[in-house]
């Protein structure tokens, strides 16, 4: 009985052993998941990001059962229409986010809606988990009302997995100290119990957030109509200088004359594109109406 659970034992740790072992990530393997993930999110990769790609990639892996990535490249591309591909994007998606983050901006945002006529539209292009298209729509409920009709906010996101956090609109409490004692009453739930420390976003401000998946690479965008703003903050960095220039061309006709565009602290978008001009902090307007 004794020898029986001490081989138990070692055939234990011998598994457990097995299962923590590090896979080997060849050069050949991270440059093909480097080409695979440009093309189908437009993120460069550089050598320094291999380690990310590793810790991020290998759950994957142990969550398929698959203990050689040239096995996991050799799965993604027998099917180009696999759903592996969106747990392969959203893996390698980096997704730093928070509320009120770069809060110059959302002054900047309730002055421009006042100016505004009409139904004012808002599109957040990476909403990540849901915090800046949430800061968006408290900017523009305590500027506008939150009466129908008054503004929309579109949010998109390559990555499914933030998207459904985001559309759930929970979050731990602390995540929220940027937020105001009357922005937490009026716009967010505390959770008791076995949900104390939590926090869920009220119907009436998740009702006034629209969420899709978009890749930004994508051919055709799904989108509602024109913006008067577009906020596009923290996402070229991860592009090349090519696709940076297709997707702020594109973005032109999506703006209503004298709409504007965020970006964020580290991006600079004139010198990318001669189609728009800095006007502010970080916040850029059509050229062609200047």
């Amino acid at each position: 009985m004794k020898k029986s659970t001490i081989l138990d034992q070692n055939e234990t740790t011998t598994l457990l052993s097995q299962m923590v072992q590090r896979l080997p990530l060849s050069d050949t393997h991270f440059r093909r998941i480097s080409q695979l993930i440009y093309q189908r999110a437009g993120i460069v990769l550089a050598d320094h990001k291999r380690e990310m790609v590793y810790n991020r990639l290998v759950r994957r892996l142990r969550t398929l059962n698959i203990d050689d990535f040239g096995r996991y490249l050799a799965l993604l591309e027998s099917d180009p229409n696999s759903a592996e591909w969106q747990a392969f994007i959203n893996a390698l998606t980096t997704n730093l986010t928070a509320f009120f983050r770069e809060a110059h901006h959302f002054p900047i945002l309730a002055e421009h809606a006042r100016k505004r006529q009409g139904n004012f539209s808002v599109w957040s292009t990476a909403a990540s988990t849901g915090e800046e298209p949430y800061s968006i729509a408290m900017t523009l409920a305590e500027t506008l009302g939150a009466g129908q009709g008054k503004f929309q906010v579109h949010a998109s996101d390559i990555d499914t997995q933030v998207l459904e956090k985001a559309v759930a609109g929970v979050y731990r409490q602390e995540e929220l100290r940027t937020l105001s004692p009357a922005q937490m009453q009026r716009f967010f739930l505390r959770g008791t119990g076995p949900h104390a420390g939590m926090v869920r976003a009220r119907p009436e401000l998740t009702g006034m957030v629209t969420y899709a998946q978009l890749n930004l690479l994508a051919n055709d965008w799904a989108l509602p109509g024109q913006f008067d703003a577009i906020f596009c903050r923290n996402v070229m960095i991860y592009f090349d200088k090519e696709t940076q220039e297709k997707i702020l061309r594109r973005f032109v006709p999506l703006l209503k004359p004298g709409g504007i565009l965020f970006a964020g602290h580290s991006e600079n978008f004139s010198q990318i594109s001669k189609e728009f001009w800095l006007r502010g902090q970080t916040v850029y307007g059509l050229t062609k109406e200047r």
